[in-house]
């Protein structure tokens, strides 16, 4: 071979191998992309919403169903809060290990630890009609301190889901409690300037209670 040829062939595959190098190196991320995602993290399909139940009221989740019993010590946008924080009448921790109650019929999104600050996460997804329409809202608790759900168990209305929290002893016991109009979770700040598609979680709570004849008090176990 031509001393010619060999250089020029050489040429060429230095610049195809730095070529594939570069390629790889760029793609690196999307090669390597884990195959399962997160379910909490995933845009629910258009069969999922399809098969969540619709709830047929909402209730408070500490306290009793109307929300006696306990109180906010912090209410949404409040030093921009962007949830309300519910606490046992008591104070401090008074409440700390009393149960926290799904507010409506729903299915869990993420249940888990929410990382420094937050302590243990529940994110449940609900359907309800609004105006002869079907529409989705999240409940968020944060600061749990005992999970008794996971993720995509089908709650009903009432159901105790987690006992009251410190957040690892952050805070005293309370509820850090959010409605979101999202229907893929993320667990996010709880403080916020922007509360674009966050929901004053007292105020939707009470205007969707559903019949005054069925409020009850709490389903039984």
């Amino acid at each position: 071979m031509k001393y010619g040829t060999r250089v020029a062939l050489t040429a060429a595959v230095t610049f195809i191998l730095s070529f594939a190098a570069t390629f790889v190196i760029k793609l690196w991320p999307e090669l390597t992309r884990p195959k399962h995602v997160d379910p909490a993290f995933q845009f629910p399909s258009p069969l999922d919403l399809a098969s969540l139940p619709t709830a047929a009221r909402f209730d408070f989740p500490l306290g009793s169903e109307h929300g006696a019993m306990s109180y906010n010590a912090q209410r949404f946008t409040e030093n921009r809060h962007l949830g309300d924080d519910l606490n046992g009448i008591g104070g401090e921790n008074s409440d700390l290990g009393d149960p926290i109650y799904a507010v409506a019929d729903g299915r869990v999104l993420l249940a888990r630890d929410g990382g420094p600050g937050w302590g243990n996460v529940i994110i449940v997804l609900h359907a309800y009609i609004d105006n002869g329409h079907r529409k989705f809202v999240q409940s968020y608790y944060g600061h749990v301190e005992k999970i008794l759900v996971h993720a995509g168990e089908e709650l009903r209305r009432g159901q105790q889901i987690a006992t009251v929290g410190t957040a690892n002893g952050r805070y005293f016991a309370h509820v850090h409690f959010e409605m979101r109009e999202f229907t893929t979770p993320f667990i996010g700040p709880g403080y916020r300037e922007d509360t674009r598609g966050w929901i004053d979680p007292s105020a939707f709570i009470q205007a969707h209670r559903g019949a005054p004849e069925d409020d009850v008090g709490r389903p039984l176990p």
